[in-house]
């Protein structure tokens, strides 16, 4: 550290020695501090910081002699093979070496839009597909044969990482250099990428279920991909138990389950996934099951009516001609990623079997809509008055779901 200096003279100091570099006070901001760095037979100046980590840009260092080493080795990088790097994603191994060509060959057919059938779900098999064992990125996108995958599209979860020892890009096949944060690594499927190469990965994550480490408060998408099923097994199991035992239980859904036991649903299912065990045996009361299935969709980072969605969905609720209502409710319904919509779905058929059992649990339409809008949705901002302002066509737009699944699914 040289004290209060000028440029000129940390030029003067550092003059000739390619590499070295000079902390100083800046002259014109006292209390400011710069990094005076000699690289290409120049003197470069960056503002330093520091909030327990030394850092001049997004990357923190435990000491300014990492920082600058790492520096170096991008200035160095970027200055000898600029043109290259510019070119690095124009012609990516990624499409080549069996990752995508794989999924593709998964890309079949959308299953029909029909009462039956979900708009959005895609299940294809394939029989004896050979796949070549390449790259740790093959690896992770080798299937097992007679194996049947949900088509859903799922973006890439890609958060900066700091690989340990050499590592290459798994889309251009590159190195990636650095000391620390090289890169960026998918946190659901474990896809290593230069962060410029993240923009181009296309939105065919396949999560790897050893990365997911729960069932409740995961995202909807990533869960089902993990476990490759059509909707969360949560909702399955708990649906199938209701259907089972529960459907003439007066104030289903309305009546709760004690908070305790319907924590002790969640850690099983976060635990054993879709071997929990929920029967009657262990869990006599419907209304724990119910409650367990309330608190899965209020967990969900994002809800099944998509904050994305949520203020089409309510506008639509606001029409007063229920034909264009109905008919802009269905376009908006369009709009959901594949997962939500098939679970929604799926949903909106069950609590109408409810509510055909209405003369016995007493829970219509409306009455589930009242229990489960301010469930699947939730506003984007979180803003109680928006929310108190918006529930009554939270609960309008379930009710219509609930009366017109047969003509909106």
């Amino acid at each position: 550290f040289h004290g209060i200096i000028s440029r000129e003279q940390a030029d003067e100091i550092l003059a000739g020695v390619e590499g070295a570099y000079i902390l100083r006070e800046s002259q014109r901001q006292p209390g400011c501090y710069t990094l005076a760095l000699r690289f290409g037979n120049q003197t470069l100046n960056y503002r330093l910081f520091y909030d327990g980590k030394h850092f001049v840009g997004e990357k923190r260092f435990e000491s300014i002699h990492d920082l600058v080493t790492d520096g170096l080795i991008t200035l160095y990088i970027e200055t000898k093979a600029s043109e290259y790097i510019s070119k690095m994603t124009t012609n990516p191994i990624y499409e080549h070496i069996g990752y995508a060509t794989l999924l593709r060959e998964k890309v079949s057919r959308r299953l029909s839009r029909t009462k039956n059938e979900s708009r959005k779900a895609s299940v294809t098999s394939e029989e004896n597909t050979p796949v070549e064992k390449i790259t740790s990125l093959v690896r992770r996108a080798a299937l097992t044969q007679n194996d049947n995958h949900f088509n859903y599209e799922k973006a890439h979860n890609f958060k900066v990482h700091t690989f340990r020892g050499p590592h290459w890009c798994e889309y251009c096949a590159n190195f990636m250099w650095g000391l620390i944060a090289q890169g960026v690594r998918c946190s659901d499927c474990g896809l290593n990428v230069h962060k410029q190469c993240s923009k181009y990965v296309p939105n065919d994550c396949q999560p790897d279920l050893k990365r997911i480490k729960r069932v409740y408060c995961c995202d909807l998408t990533t869960l089902v991909k993990a476990h490759n099923t059509q909707r969360p097994m949560v909702v399955d199991s708990c649906i199938r138990e209701i259907e089972a035992r529960g459907l003439k239980s007066e104030g289903l859904y309305r009546v709760s389950g004690f908070t305790e036991h319907i924590e002790d649903v969640k850690m099983a299912f976060d635990r054993d996934g879709d071997k929990a065990d929920i029967s009657a045996n262990i869990y006599p009361d419907i209304n724990i099951i119910a409650g367990a299935l309330k608190l899965y969709f209020r967990d969900l980072p994002i809800p099944v009516i998509t904050y994305d969605t949520y203020s089409k969905f309510i506008e639509a609720a606001k029409i007063s001609n229920p034909d264009e209502r109905l008919e802009a409710i269905h376009e908006v319904l369009m709009l959901l990623p594949a997962a939500h919509y098939e679970t929604l779905r799926y949903l909106m058929i069950h609590l109408k079997k409810v509510t055909l059992h209405e003369k016995e649990n007493f829970m219509n339409a409306e009455n589930l809509g009242i229990v489960f809008g301010p469930t699947l949705m939730r506003p984007p901002e979180d803003s109680t008055l928006a929310t108190l302002n918006d529930m009554r066509y939270q609960k309008l737009i379930v009710q219509i779901l609930i009366e017109n699944e047969d003509v909106l699914f």
